[in-house]
């Protein structure tokens, strides 16, 4: 048996768009079916942000601590923050020490945000662009640094040349999204049709897009009268 050595396969949008369109039973005919499919596709990947974690989005960032400065904005293209740690030190002297992340009544509620210290506590508001407020606030000395996973933002469509910023087990998924999307447009007596099978591809897609580590459930036993 020969097969082919690769496993590189990917769609470029316009045969992604295309393929959609064939799903919905039309053929693309001009400039604007694909304008309105890239649009389609743009809304996708804002939709999916809604939809949960996407861990090809996840990426470990940096922000270095100035004293005395308690708010810091993220990069445009944070969604949110997952976990977050303060580093100080470097290389084998590098100490990591976990930071608890706070709601914004918590935040709001602390008496004295000027106290410098250790950051403790970090809440994550989320605007635009996103940004992180520390507590308490970085000290003098030492030098601290923030170091936290961000959820990134996919990245826009862009040129019909280009491939998605999803991982390849999403190609069946994004395909069946933009059929949707498309049907709701142009081919209203599919819609339903190509709901359920978008559906049932994003979670069958999603079940897969996750964390293996093993979980561990320790019980709190309490003694009361």
């Amino acid at each position: 048996m020969t097969t082919s050595g690769t496993s590189s396969f990917n769609l470029e949008f316009d045969d992604l768009i295309n393929e959609a369109y064939e799903r919905c039973g039309i053929e693309v005919r001009n400039g604007y079916d694909m304008k309105t499919a890239l649009r389609s596709l743009n809304l996708i990947f804002a939709e999916w942000a809604n939809r949960g974690l996407n861990l090809w989005t996840i990426e470990q960032r940096t922000q270095v601590l100035t004293p005395g400065l308690y708010v810091y904005d993220l990069p445009a293209d944070t969604v949110d923050a997952l976990s977050a740690v303060i580093r100080q030190g470097t290389g084998q002297q590098q100490i990591d020490i976990v930071i608890d992340r706070i709601s914004r009544a918590e935040w709001l509620h602390l008496p004295n945000k000027n106290t410098q210290a250790r950051p403790a506590q970090y809440y994550i508001q989320r605007t635009v662009p996103a940004q992180v407020y520390l507590y308490p606030s970085p000290p003098t000395s030492p030098e601290y640094t923030l170091v936290y996973y961000a959820i990134k933002r996919i990245q826009d469509a862009g040129a019909y040349t280009n491939t998605a910023d999803i991982s390849f087990r999403f190609l069946p998924c994004l395909t069946a999204a933009l059929a949707y999307y498309l049907a709701i447009k142009k081919a209203p007596d599919r819609v339903q049709m190509l709901k359920a099978f978008y559906e049932e591809e994003f979670a069958r897609a999603a079940m897969e897009d996750r964390d293996r580590a093993s979980v561990y459930l320790v019980p709190t036993y309490s003694s009361w009268q």
